[in-house]
This record gives structure tokens, sequence and C-alpha cells, in this order.
């Protein structure tokens, strides 16, 4: 059976089968040296054509980057002078027996084993089973694998019950705007895929779950921002019978738990901020507190607290909610709302913030209905409008809800910041271009017209 190549080291004086790619293929003579990669890293294999059967002999002058390769031979150690210090594996070698090729390759749109010659991004996407052979992507995929891992660890072992919650939902006034799916089976009638589990998850609370996490794509058919994706993956956490103060010391305590395996021996700490404090001190509701901002390994959280429960939106000449509707009002100032006082209401709203970038964003959620049904109509919904868009959450509440909080980490954001990516495209495995484009897949692209029709729909020109 095919061993790890990082396993080599253990193995001095064994024969192996080593499986991979060629990373590297040097030519001395009749003497042919191959860097062969797979995902654990690169190992040397040597191979003379005398300790070669005699098909093997044959076919390696044929070997070239790229190819896939089934290598049997004998691990030896290497000399002291052609250790290798800066490879895992440099003290050994293989000394190959056998070599079979499994697949051969074209020459690839750009060079693998060269990391500084990064070609442009569109190519780096549609060639991104190529790109994900590069070293780096291939260390961010696997430390976005154990961040999210060790976060997974950390709520099992905190009591907490991972559940999914469902795609295809209904389409709700939560700000950003949906991507909306045809019914076949309902002409004119239309799922929306999820700009968060929120509503879900707070039925989760009304249920009697009491804790629930969920690693969870999301959906937002937003314009053009900045590093943002239409779709992206939350941490999403709920919880019944907690206060903010809960919801922050458990969060803080999941961080540190995602920074000793990831980063072991960094000290963190996470200092608190009121909204009004940050945007005086900094004018920004995510300041970057970093000491010193060139470097990379430090990382300064900072919660951001007290934040407005409403903004006027001057565009649409009305309120809305600052995070959204859910979220509920400090009740120091309740007696705002019934006068009006919009733009001194203070919510239970927190957000994360990480060296300037806002990574988490969360709230104790309203579970009094009339005050919810209050905050609906603050922004602009009528009670016909209240019932069509959250009649389901309402009715839920009418049956015993218990006070409940949570919060949202933007994982893709997290992981990045941790892995010294400025994108977030960085430490995905396929994501969409700035301009929300697959060029692997092609996408979006057209349909047959049988598949509109059978949907009951028109393309309009």
């Amino acid at each position: 059976m095919k061993i790890n190549n990082r396993e080599t080291i253990n193995q001095v004086d064994q024969k192996v089968l080593l499986m991979g790619w060629v990373h590297v293929v040097r030519k001395m003579g009749k003497i042919v040296f191959v860097d062969l990669r797979d995902r654990s890293g690169l190992v040397q294999v040597v191979l003379v054509p005398s300790e070669l059967d005699e098909r093997s002999a044959e076919i390696i002058k044929d070997i070239k980057p790229e190819y896939v390769l089934a290598i049997e031979g004998r691990v030896q150690t290497r000399g002291a002078k052609q250790i290798n210090q800066d490879l895992l594996t440099g003290t050994v070698e293989v000394l190959a027996t056998s070599v079979t090729i499994l697949a051969e390759a074209a020459t690839p749109p750009f060079e693998i084993d060269n990391e500084d010659r990064q070609a442009n991004e569109e190519l780096r996407l549609k060639y991104r089973y190529l790109d994900l052979r590069h070293e780096r992507m291939k260390k961010n995929i696997v430390t976005r694998h154990q961040i999210i891992r060790a976060m997974r660890e950390f709520f099992y072992q905190n009591d907490f019950l991972e559940i999914e919650t469902p795609f295809l939902s209904k389409s709700t006034p939560e700000g950003a705007r949906d991507f909306l799916v045809p019914s076949r089976n309902y002409p004119g009638k239309f799922y929306a895929l999820p700009q968060s589990p929120q509503q879900y998850k707070q039925m989760l609370m009304v249920a009697g779950l009491e804790k629930y996490f969920q690693i969870v794509r999301c959906f937002r058919d937003e314009d053009q921002r900045g590093d943002r994706q239409a779709e992206f993956t939350q941490l999403d956490v709920e919880m019944s019978f907690v206060e903010q103060a809960d919801v922050l010391s458990l969060m803080e305590k999941m961080i540190m738990a995602v920074l000793a395996k990831i980063k072991p021996g960094i000290k963190i700490t996470f200092p608190r901020m009121t909204y009004k404090v940050a945007m005086e001190k900094y004018n920004s509701d995510k300041p970057d507190i970093r000491q010193d901002k060139n470097n990379p390994e430090e990382y300064a959280f900072l919660w951001v607290t007290d934040f407005p429960m409403f903004e006027y939106k001057a565009g649409d000449r009305r309120w809305g909610a600052t995070h959204h509707p859910f979220t509920s009002v400090n009740p120091e100032d309740l007696p705002l709302l019934e006068k009006g006082e919009l733009e001194s209401i203070r919510a239970l709203q927190y957000d994360l913030v990480l060296n300037g970038n806002e990574v988490a964003g969360g709230s104790i959620r309203t579970h009094n209905p009339e005050i919810l049904h209050k905050v609906f109509e603050v922004l602009g919904h009528s009670d016909k409008e209240i019932q069509a868009k959250f009649g389901h959450l309402l009715e839920a509440f009418k049956y015993g809800v218990p006070p409940h909080g949570g919060i949202a980490f933007g994982l893709d954001r997290l992981v990045a910041i941790l892995c010294g990516e400025v994108s977030i495209r960085e430490v995905m495995a396929f994501p969409k271009t700035s301009d929300n484009r697959d060029p692997l897949m092609d996408s979006p692209a057209a349909v047959e017209p049988e598949q509109l029709a059978e949907l009951g729909l028109k393309i309009k020109k």
C-alpha cells in the first residue's frame, strides 16, 4: 500500500511504495532524479537504470513534470553533503527498483514548482485544480481544514449540537439581495437561498435544543464589493438562556482553542470597546488596534459592542436595522422605541474585529413578539407584509420562546487572516472572481430553452 512521502524518514532500509506527481525531474547522465510530490510533501527519488527492471529502465527517459508515477524502492540515508535542510524528507532518498507511469500530463499553463511566478487570477481560477498544487495553496486548504476541525471539536466538547438547516427557503428582507430558485412544481413561486440561517436557528431555540452550531454555506446576490463572494461560509452559533457576556466569553475560548492547534504559543487578548468610542477614536467600527500593522504574526482581536439599533438609509428615505431586525434593543433604551427616538437606541449587538477586519457579528435576539412586531413596523413593514414575511417566526414565538443569542463568523475571512493572505479567494478551494464568475466551470451560463419552459420562465431581452 502507498505510504505518504513524509513517512519515508521513518522507513530507512525498508521497501516502500510511493505514488504522486513529478514536481521536478533532473537528468545527470543515465541517472534521473525526481522530486516526487504528494499531499504530505516532497521526497527525492533516484532512478538508476541498473537498479531498475527492464520495463522501468526503458520508460524513465519519458518522465516529465506533473506525470503521475507509482514507484517501488528502498529508502536510504543521504550522504552528509547531500542532505537538504529545507525539506522535511531531506535526510533520505528512495532508490527506485520499479517505476510505473499512472498518467501522463500536458505542460501546465503556469509553473507548479515556482511559487514566485504566479499567473494572473483569471488563469489561476480557470485551472484551479493546478493552482491548488502549489505548496502555498495546499497549505492554506490544510490550515482551513484544521481550523474547522478545531472549531467542531470545541463545540462538541461544550455540548453543542451540529444541526443542518435548509438551503431552499423563503425570500425575506434581511439586508442583501436574495438568490431566487424558481419552483417547477409551483409555477410563479420561488425558493430563496439563505443569506444566513438566522430564522432557522432561532426556531431551533424555540424547539428547546438550546445549543446549536453549523459550518454553513450562505448566499448573497450582492454587487461587487471588494473582497466578497456571492457564496461564502459561516460558523453559525446560537444559544438559549444566555446574556451578551456569556456569548463573548465562550467565543473567546473557542478562538483560543483554534489558535492552540494552528499557532501554538501565541498570546492574545480580547479588549472591548463600544461603538461610540470606536467611532470617536478611530472613525471606524472595526478599528485595527495593532501596535505594528506591518507584523503579520500579530493578531489584535477586539470586541465592539453597543451598536446603534437603527440606521437611516438616506437613499431609501427610511430606517433600517444596523444588524438585522431580530436583534434585541438594549433594555435601557426600550422607552426610546416607544417615543420613536430611533437614532439614540442601542442594540445588544457585538462584532469581533481582527486586525481591522470584522470576522464575526452577532447579537442577543428579541424574544418578545410584541417588541419584534414593533421593530418591523419601525422598519416600514405593514401588518400585511409582516405576516407575509415573518408570520412563521411570530407564530413560533407564541409557544414559549427562551431568551437567546448567537453569533456568526465569516470563516473565509478569519482563515485568510490566520493564513497571512489578503484575499479570501486564496483560502477557498473553488472561489469566484471578484465579479462573481467561475472561469473553471464557465458559469454563470445560459440554459436550454426547454429548461426555462419547464419553469415557466422567459428571458427578457
